[in-house]
């Protein structure tokens, strides 16, 4: 349901006596404000921890386990290509 049609219900009128929707549902309380450390309201960190997420997502769908032993045989040599002609 929205906010707007909460505080309707709750208060009929209530515009008469609040500047905002958000005034109004604070004191009504339909809505609460929270306190949090002001490092997490920083871009940089909430960004740093977002991308530290998506990189460790990256590295578990597409890491490949390489075993040397079966590669061994290939070391040093380049991948050779037809001559097509």
């Amino acid at each position: 349901m929205r906010l707007k049609k909460q505080l309707d219900e709750l208060m009929p009128g209530w515009e008469r006596w609040y500047p905002s929707v958000f005034d109004a549902a604070e004191d009504l309380g339909l809505i609460r404000a929270r306190v949090c450390p002001p490092s997490s309201l920083l871009l940089s960190n909430r960004h740093a921890r977002i991308q530290g997420e998506a990189l460790q997502s990256f590295r578990e769908r597409w890491t490949i386990d390489f075993d040397p032993e079966v590669d061994e045989e290939d070391e040093g040599e380049a991948p050779r290509r037809s001559q097509g002609r």
